[in-house]
Parts: C-alpha cells; sequence; structure tokens
C-alpha cells in the first residue's frame, strides 16, 4: 500500500471520527452531557521547498503570537513532526488552537490579527490542512 493511500484512509477516518464525535447541534454549548468539553482548531501547514528556516520561523512567531492579541483564543500549542510513521506527506507544522465556543471561533477567524497572520503565512504555504471538533473523552 503507498504511502498516500495509507494517508488518504487515516484522512478519512478522522473525517468519521469529526463527523460521528464532533458535529452536531451544539452550535453555541461547550458541554457534552455533564462533561465540559472544548472546541479544538488543527492547522498542519506544509512550507514551499522555496521558503528558508527564517520564513517558517516567522509564520511559526506569527501563529504564537495571535493567542496575545486575540482574547477569544483560550489556549495555543504546537509542534514539528517527528513521527517515525514517515505519513506526512510534507506536512512539517501542527498548531491546536482552543476555543471554549464556536462563536470564539466565528470571531478569531475574520479577525483583523488573524488576516494579518495569513497575509505572512501565504507566500510560504504549499498546502494546509484543518480541522475543527469538539474533544471527548
Amino acid at each position: 500500500m503507498t504511502k498516500s493511500k495509507i494517508l488518504g484512509g487515516v484522512l478519512l477516518a478522522c473525517f468519521a471520527i469529526f463527523i460521528l464525535v464532533g458535529f452536531s447541534d451544539r452550535a453555541e454549548s461547550n458541554n457534552q452531557g455533564d462533561k465540559k468539553t472544548m472546541l479544538r482548531h488543527v492547522v498542519i501547514f506544509k512550507f514551499k521547498e522555496s521558503s528558508s528556516a527564517a520564513d517558517v520561523q516567522k509564520v511559526v512567531d506569527g501563529f504564537r503570537g495571535l493567542k496575545a492579541k486575540i482574547p477569544e483564543i483560550a489556549s495555543f500549542e504546537f509542534g514539528t513532526n517527528n513521527s517515525p510513521e514517515k505519513l506526512n506527506d510534507g506536512f512539517t507544522h501542527c498548531f491546536l488552537v482552543t476555543f471554549k465556543s464556536e462563536k470564539d471561533r466565528d470571531v478569531y477567524l475574520p479577525h483583523p490579527a488573524h488576516k494579518a497572520f495569513v497575509d505572512v503565512l501565504m507566500p510560504h504555504l504549499d498546502k494546509a490542512m484543518v480541522i475543527d471538533y469538539w474533544a471527548a473523552e
């Protein structure tokens, strides 16, 4: 089985889990029964080969800086791929932005600071993948 078929299968499985677990009619709710949950916004980037390490670091720093500029962000973390499975298909950087509600995410997406970050990102972005889900135990 090729790496692309395996990655496609993994992405399809993640999408199915998102549909089955994370997508529901809880538009403004952040709880699941009695369990508190958080809305996770996962962003994964593949950078252009022409982008230097300094260019990529500028993007990382810009993304990290959004938490200080957008109060609706409950938490932020990021990291770079170090999986030995080699199924990342060139995607190297993963960012996890957490919100308390869909309303908070809806403020974040068009926020001027987020738009300014996207302007820094775009010259260096080869591909992006974004998945949002309600965290469940």
